[in-house]
């Protein structure tokens, strides 16, 4: 119920409802250019790119197996910081095992969107309710180092109480949560330049006793995501691979 809603995550909400992802532009964008697409974030979304209407055709989705959505599920703590959940993927795990993840995976045939991709696989992975998650933005998309083009999507969880996870063993090793505000600072961060052409940056988070540690392209679209959500850029460059931006879908 609205009542039971903070006055921030609402600001939020409706801020991000309104946000034009920059799909056009290059993942190496400028500091100046970056800045103005924060600053101007409140621009109206163009019809093709409205949310819930993904301006890839269901047909053209089945052609697309190398095609994912992550959900990038924002919540407010009784300090009233917004958090951002999080999944330790299964050792057992052909791809990326045992690396800190967004709930999501590829999209599957009956999906008829990003959304539906993204909501599907948190409550597939991590038994998120889907009816507990408020969709306000689809951010850029990235292309990932073998190909996959990820789409993430942002949704807020009005009551972070209202979800009792249940993880899928199969998929998922752990749940946790991280201070979104995190990826822009440069305190628990380090990096690894990769030559002259780009920097991977790592984050070390610690809470019940684990550490865990977000990097690579988890740790990218976190620092896009708190970017929008602070409207600041982040406290160190970023430097990323040009193989990112593959793709504008």
């Amino acid at each position: 119920m609205a009542s039971n809603r903070s006055e921030n995550l609402m600001k939020l909400a409706e801020r991000l409802r309104v946000y034009n992802s920059p799909c056009n532009h290059p993942l190496g964008t400028s500091s100046n250019t970056m800045s103005t697409q924060i600053l101007h974030q409140n621009e109206s979304v163009p019809k093709k790119q409205e949310l819930g209407i993904d301006p890839i055709t269901s047909s053209s989705r089945r052609s697309l197996p190398n095609r994912a959505a992550v959900l990038v599920c924002l919540f407010e703590d009784q300090q009233g910081h917004f958090r951002v959940i999080l999944t330790k993927r299964a050792s057992t795990l052909s791809s990326y095992s045992g690396e800190v993840a967004l709930p999501g995976g590829k999209v599957e045939e009956g999906d008829a969107n990003d959304i539906e991709t993204a909501l599907r696989e948190a409550e597939e992975e991590i038994g998120l309710d889907r009816s507990l998650v408020d969709v306000v933005a689809i951010l850029e998309s990235f292309t990932a180092k073998k190909g996959i083009i990820v789409i993430p999507v942002v949704g807020i969880l009005w009551d972070r109480n209202a979800f009792k996870p249940l993880i899928n063993t199969a998929e998922v090793a752990a749940i946790f949560d991280a201070p979104l505000e995190m990826f822009l600072k440069d305190e628990n961060r380090r990096e690894q330049e990769v030559g002259d052409e780009y920097v991977i940056h790592f984050f070390d988070h610690e809470t019940q006793n684990e550490k865990y540690i977000i990097w690579a392209l988890t740790a990218a679209i976190l620092i896009k995501a708190a970017s929008i959500v602070y409207q600041r850029l982040p406290d160190f460059q970023e430097r990323r691979p040009r193989f990112w931006n593959r793709s504008r879908q």
